[in-house]
């Protein structure tokens, strides 16, 4: 919501993955077939599509079907700009909500990262306790040796040689380029999902725990004030007659 009031004054389409965020914008927004002839030309916010039921098992074909459906409105100047929001697993206790630019590309395979929100001080002590909890690691893996090896690949002094043109080579690399950074998103957000969903499930436990123990001391009191009232009307009877 940051992120769209930030644009504000400006034409925005959005097409949701997942059925909490469509719900979510619906209601807030009408979708591009309610648009009235005299709202084409107004700046205004509407949703063009949606996907749901695809986040249960995250397909590549998905991610490489949006590439080439933006890459193509973005050839034609339909949009001038593509930006992907979601959540960034780094480990069970880090992950922050990012919104990056996916197209123009300026460098690739940097982060375009535009806005970010991190965990606050709360969920953060929350998910630490889930993941001790569960037995779940909380540091982020070391990909320092592998992230050396990847910086080596292609960077040998060698004059290759193409077939294709510089041009052509690039209309091919680009959409699994943007489909990649699209997949990778869809992870990233399936695995942040796990990690939250472990979270509540977690504090959902400890809470039925405390409410078993609230209730099995209250009922424990209650019998017992039952069974000394008894005693004491037969102690009293007994001593009346």
């Amino acid at each position: 919501m940051r992120f769209l009031q930030s644009k504000q004054g400006k034409n925005i389409e959005v097409e949701t993955i997942g059925r909490k965020g469509r719900d979510f914008l619906r209601r807030r927004y009408r979708s591009a077939e309610a648009r009235t002839v005299d709202s084409q030309q107004a700046a205004e916010i509407t949703i063009v599509g949606e996907q749901i039921g695809v986040l249960n098992k995250v397909e590549y074909s998905l991610a490489g079907a949006a590439a080439e459906r933006i890459i193509e409105r973005y050839t034609r100047g339909e949009i001038d700009s593509v930006y992907v929001l979601f959540n960034e697993f780094k480990s069970v206790i880090a992950q922050r909500l990012v919104v990056e630019q996916v197209l123009p590309i300026e460098q690739i395979g940097s982060q375009a990262v535009r806005q970010a929100d991190e965990m606050s001080e709360k969920d953060r002590d929350r998910a630490m306790e889930a993941a001790r909890e569960a037995g779940v690691g909380v540091r982020p893996a070391d990909t320092r040796q592998i992230d050396e090896v990847a910086a080596k690949f292609a960077t040998a002094p060698v004059d290759y040689i193409y077939e294709q043109s510089p041009e052509e080579l690039f209309r091919g690399l680009l959409p699994k380029y943007v489909g990649v950074q699209i997949f990778r998103a869809l992870q990233e957000s399936v695995a942040a999902e796990h990690a939250a969903r472990m979270t509540a499930m977690d504090a959902a436990t400890n809470n039925a725990t405390d409410m078993i123990d609230s209730l099995t001391l209250a009922m424990n009191r209650a019998r017992q004030a039952k069974i000394t009232k008894e005693i004491i009307e037969i102690v009293s009877g007994a001593a009346a007659l």
